[in-house]
């Protein structure tokens, strides 16, 4: 990382753009995913009358199949990032993104949507691996967790919007326009990547796509402690957040009635991981990245632990669900950035395939957790508060693990 006259800590490495154009841009990268996931909360409805689904559930794939596509496809974005350069990839990613858009417009069948929407999660896993790894290439230790976390305060603003944004669209458009939408939001990014990002690893530092090559630098990174640990925490926690999402179209039409006021509400509780990204890059520098994680993981075992009691015990109404969720993504937003932090910070040298592989994990554990959750949904909010206790307790073994029993000590200065 090179310093800057300007500021001793800006990287100049993303010259030449300014840090805060290398934040937004990072920010819309990532944004990606969780706006092809959120638009179309609204649709599932739609989608199933369209397609004839009778079981509102089975709608659900078109949320699951996105989101394996999206882990399995950074298995091999790593390797590749890191052998032919972060921009390539990125570009190539969002082209693919941009034809998936298009071919689950004219969709014919239901096969064929999910076809476009596996598509769609492969590409965005370029956008999620070349994201973290460029911000790696620029920065490290608690600098780095900073610049996530603003970023992740940015992006994390798309879902607290985009159920709302799809349910308008769906009053012009119906459910086709969702894609619509998509598709010049991929447009668009490509531009600016094209126009402005340069690129951030250099020819000194690409690494063989060798079989061999690969092979060994996926094992140097599973068989880091605390990348792997912090992999597989993160994901368990990120089940939470995707059973959550996978389910909130049916908890809050169904058991709370809210009909088209759905997106309303949340909205409201995906503000908390917004407020969450914030706080946390204000504070990890001073307080550091396992203070703060390993805080919000206590308190997310609490949150479930008495969302579960209040479920089983027949009294939650809507304002202390809606409380209770609202703390649930809260933490997750203090968690999953630092986590993620965590697992990259001994990975620099191979940051690509170290981010795909953490990726993947975190993905494919966090789909496989959501969608039982999500298929376990029978008209209340037990499955989803008992898939949080468990993972939550996952989360909290695995850490203490990697931790070797020493939690909320920081292992660098502060800043």
């Amino acid at each position: 990382m090179t310093d800057t006259s300007d500021n001793a800590w800006v990287s100049s490495t993303h010259q030449p753009m300014g840090f805060r154009e290398f934040v937004a841009i990072v920010a819309a990268i990532m944004a990606l995913n969780p706006l092809a996931m959120d638009l179309m909360l609204p649709g599932l409805p739609d989608v199933a009358k369209a397609f004839h689904i009778t079981n509102i559930n089975h709608a659900q794939a078109v949320l699951s199949v996105f989101l394996t596509g999206f882990g399995a496809g950074q298995f091999v974005i790593g390797p590749l990032a890191d052998r032919f350069g972060r921009r390539p990839i990125l570009i190539g990613g969002l082209i693919i993104y941009g034809i998936a858009s298009l071919l689950a417009i004219i969709a014919p069948s239901f096969e064929t949507l999910l076809l476009a929407r596996g598509l769609q999660g492969l590409s965005t896993a370029a956008a999620r691996v070349i994201a973290t790894s460029i911000v790696r290439d620029c920065y490290s230790g608690r600098r780095m967790a900073s610049v996530m976390s603003l970023a992740m305060m940015i992006f994390i603003s798309v879902p607290v919007i985009a159920p709302s944004f799809g349910q308008a669209i769906m009053l012009f458009a119906e459910w086709h326009g969702i894609f619509i939408v998509l598709l010049v939001y991929g447009v668009l990014a490509l531009v600016w990547i094209i126009a402005r990002l340069p690129e951030t690893l250099p020819l000194t530092e690409r690494r063989s796509l060798a079989v061999g090559e690969v092979a060994k630098n996926f094992l140097h990174t599973i068989t880091n402690r605390q990348t792997f640990g912090y992999a597989l925490a993160a994901g368990s926690v990120q089940g939470i957040l995707f059973g959550y999402v996978l389910s909130s179209q049916q908890i809050f039409t169904e058991i709370y009635g809210l009909g088209h006021y759905f997106p309303v509400a949340f909205a409201a509780i995906a503000f908390g991981i917004a407020v969450a990204g914030f706080i946390n890059s204000r504070i990890v520098g001073r307080y550091g990245m396992r203070m703060i994680s390993h805080t919000a993981l206590v308190c997310q075992l609490v949150v479930a632990i008495a969302m579960l009691a209040a479920a089983i015990g027949g009294w939650l109404p809507l304002w202390l669900m809606m409380a209770l969720a609202t703390a649930s993504l809260f933490t997750f937003g203090l968690m999953f950035s630092n986590f993620s932090a965590l697992a990259m910070e001994p990975q620099g040298h191979i940051a690509g395939t170290a981010s795909s592989l953490f990726g993947s994990i975190t993905t494919l554990i966090g789909i496989a957790i959501g969608s039982a959750i999500g298929q376990y949904y029978n008209g209340t909010l037990i499955p989803l508060a008992t898939g949080a206790l468990l993972s939550s307790l996952f989360a909290l073994a695995v850490v203490f693990v990697v931790e070797k029993g020493r939690m909320f000590v920081p292992h660098n200065k502060p800043i």
